[in-house]
């Protein structure tokens, strides 16, 4: 598919909010493991987005890819956190979505560049995310840009 041009990618704000929302959803439309609740994570991650975008703490930002700013097209959910091992500090991108109608057009690349370019402003050596094993293509992409797999969590319903 041909990629969408004049993307350009801006903070978001809390008028932003109900599109943000409405690409919660995709999160689990790949298919979740059998103990992960679709409707408890969508509540979360709704809870969560609202809060960040009304108080927009310290070292978190969230970004709107748009054309000409004006339709957006998707988002990214970028914060500081510390490695647990040696306490650096380093960004994680917490949500990375792109709307249906844009994906496969360079959206979602675009906003991993803006997250490494945020990232290396901020002075971190490192950019982790996470990503559900089921999402096979999210992985591919990951693995082709560079990321590698470090701690894999395993989880067995008791």
């Amino acid at each position: 598919m041909a990629e969408i041009q004049g993307i350009q990618i801006r903070v978001a704000t809390i008028d932003d909010f109900d599109f943000i929302a409405g690409l919660l959803p995709r999160l689990s439309e790949f298919g979740l493991p059998a103990w992960r609740d679709a409707a408890s994570m969508l509540q979360t991650d709704v809870a969560v987005i609202q809060n960040k975008l009304s108080n927009q703490p310290e070292g978190t930002k969230i970004f709107i890819a748009g054309v000409n700013n004006e339709t957006p097209l998707g988002f990214l959910h970028i914060q500081s956190g510390s490695d647990y091992y040696n306490n650096e500090p380093h960004a994680h991108i917490s949500d990375l979505i792109v709307d249906t109608k844009a994906a496969g057009k360079g959206v979602g690349l675009l906003l991993l560049n803006h997250a490494e370019s945020w990232a290396r402003a901020q002075g971190y050596r490192w950019l982790t995310l996470s990503v559900f094993a089921q999402n096979t293509r999210a992985r591919d992409l990951y693995t082709r840009l560079g990321y590698g797999e470090d701690i894999m969590k395993y989880v067995k319903q008791i």
